[in-house]
């Protein structure tokens, strides 16, 4: 059982792009310190989408997660506020795309994120997050090792098309890996179903094939096909303040309820999930 004030680590990922997985980092976040968490995200993807997302503009970004793996600053240095409440955000830019380069001649170059995590203690107490969300690039490279081998779990945000499921199967074996060689203690937290058009009977299939194959792994929560989901980013806004009346502010924090049920069990050390 994890002590009772450690932060919740999850990673965001998924090898396949245009998944969703970064507007489920992002306004799962909101969603969360709207529900009254404290919340860092990590962009980890050198497109900086989060980052944009969060309305940070590329002139803001004076200090970024490249810093940060680089030595160059603290992680709480680098954490930036949002417009939400409670949410703070550690940006990224295109530099970090030269990071795998630049490391790859380092000892334990998987492991430098773990080891700036353990700044979490650096926040100001009344700044400190409960949960840290990291958004990884669509790519299992360096990064995303990074990401798994920090984390306490993984959320896999899953796109209801064809040969989903034939991707999610190349993650998990990345994720056995990672658990036997680097994380032990690292477990799939859940897969959520996202762009879901359910008058779509492909798409129906897809995710009544998910939840078939994976059962309560998968989230019950959907995540629709939405247009201000897809509106918001470009406005620097998480969709639960750019509309929150919207169907897809109003999954995200149907998720935010089921991740804390599962958070909670996590706390306890009863997380169901390996």
């Amino acid at each position: 059982m994890p002590p009772a004030d450690s932060p919740r680590i999850v990673a965001i990922a998924n090898q396949k792009g245009g998944v969703g997985k970064t507007t489920t980092a992002v306004n799962l976040a909101a969603a969360l310190a709207l529900a009254g968490e404290r919340v860092l995200v990590i962009d980890l993807d050198p497109q900086g989408n989060a980052s944009t997302a969060l309305g940070m503009d590329w002139q803001q970004r004076q200090w970024t997660i490249y810093h940060v793996l680089c030595g160059d600053c603290r992680l709480a240095e680098a954490a930036m506020p949002t417009g939400v409440d409670w949410l703070t955000c550690v940006p990224a830019t295109v530099d970090l795309a030269a990071l795998e380069v630049e490391l790859s001649e380092s000892s334990g170059r998987e492991l430098l994120l773990r080891e700036i995590l353990a700044q979490l203690d650096g926040f100001l107490a009344n700044r400190r997050p409960g949960i840290v969300l990291i958004d990884c690039p669509p790519a299992l490279g360096l990064l995303t090792l990074n990401a798994l081998a920090a984390a306490d779990s993984l959320l896999v945000p899953l796109q209801a098309e064809f040969l989903a499921l034939e991707g999610l199967s190349h993650l998990l074996r990345t994720v056995d890996s990672v658990t036997a060689r680097i994380n032990p203690a690292l477990f799939v937290d859940g897969v959520l179903m996202t762009m879901v058009d359910r008058r779509n009977n492909l798409c129906s299939a897809v995710v009544d094939d998910a939840r078939s194959y994976l059962g309560d792994l998968v989230y019950r929560t959907e995540i629709p096909r939405n247009i201000r989901l897809s509106e918001a980013p470009s406005h620097g806004m998480p969709v639960a303040v750019y509309d929150p009346r919207c169907a897809g502010a109003q999954a995200y924090a149907a998720l935010a309820d089921e991740f804390l049920a599962r958070h909670r069990a996590w706390q306890q050390g009863s997380h169901r999930h390996g």
